[in-house]
């Protein structure tokens, strides 16, 4: 990797964590809107697509810690911790999926569901363990994890390959 990809990817990591840090503004007034929203998980996803797996999961680990050292949310335990494993997943495998997987649309959508599937089963599992399985079974995963989600879900599916296949085309990757 040469020195000026390396220099990029370092700029748009930190452009896509700042925007991290600025779109909870935009839904935390009302917390439960912001959750169902998911406002972090779009930057740290597109991290993770045209920044690559290393940057993009860097990022989301990131991003929940420092959004709570600057705004103080979300609360650094447990929800901070949690949304640092998850993001992180979500980042890593964006991009590792999108790597690996050839160059067509429907990678992207894989890369896309996949990174998702596989965060949600990281904040399960960070979740059970921090509060306990008795807190935190099955139903409340699939009630947190997914059915409060399907708003922000929704959105990503459909938003997120349109904003990577846009900049893609525009060799904006």
């Amino acid at each position: 990797m040469s020195q000026n990809s390396k220099v990029k990817k370092l700029i748009l990591s930190a452009m896509f964590l700042a925007i991290a840090m600025v779109l909870p503004l935009f839904t935390g007034q009302i917390p439960k809107i912001g959750e169902m929203m998911l406002p972090m998980h779009f930057p740290v996803l597109l991290c993770g697509f045209f920044c690559g797996p290393l940057y993009g999961g860097i990022t989301g680990l990131i991003a929940p810690l420092l959004r709570f050292v600057i705004f103080g949310m979300p609360p650094i335990y447990p929800k901070g911790i949690w949304m640092a494993c998850e993001l992180a997943t979500y980042g890593l495998m964006s991009g590792l999926l999108y790597k690996i997987l050839p160059k067509k649309k429907v990678s992207i959508y894989i890369s896309l569901i996949g990174a998702m599937i596989a965060g949600r089963i990281v904040w399960g599992i960070v979740k059970s363990v921090l509060l306990g399985a008795g807190e935190f079974g099955m139903a409340a995963f699939i009630t947190g994890g997914f059915l409060e989600a399907i708003p922000g879900i929704i959105i990503q599916i459909v938003l997120i390959p349109i904003i990577v296949m846009t900049l893609k085309k525009r060799d904006l990757k």
